[in-house]
């Protein structure tokens, strides 16, 4: 599980988040990134978020894509810019997905959503 200061809570983190960011996407997943607002709490960290709709599944295909997703995700908090907030979403390709397949598509995304919010300075 990921800690308090890497998670996103409030409403208002996530919906800017998709809004201002850059994205990116591959078949299970798809990376939002963009930096914090100076409304939004500074932790210091990079925070994640993951939304994971009904679309996915029923609630226990959901809760097993969303604990992949937050294992997944802690591997990549350490390299991911201060300041920065990452929203991942879960497709429904994710239900059906191997534990590798979510892998590489989230380090792809990741990698790709970083990469380009860090170009658009």
């Amino acid at each position: 599980m990921l800690s308090a200061p890497f998670r996103m809570r409030s409403s208002k983190q996530f919906d800017a988040t998709v809004r201002d960011g850059v994205r990116a996407g591959r078949p299970t997943v798809v990376v939002h990134a963009s930096r914090r607002l100076p409304f939004e709490p500074d932790s210091g960290q990079a925070q994640v978020g993951f939304v994971v709709s009904k679309k996915v599944g029923n609630a226990v295909v959901r809760n097993r894509v969303k604990r992949r997703l937050r294992h997944l995700a802690s591997a990549h908090l350490t390299d991911t810019p201060v300041g920065v907030s990452v929203v991942v979403r879960a497709l429904p390709a994710a239900a059906a997905a191997d534990f590798d397949q979510l892998a590489e598509d989230l380090a792809q995304a990741w990698r790709l959503s970083v990469g380009r919010l860090q170009v658009a300075r």
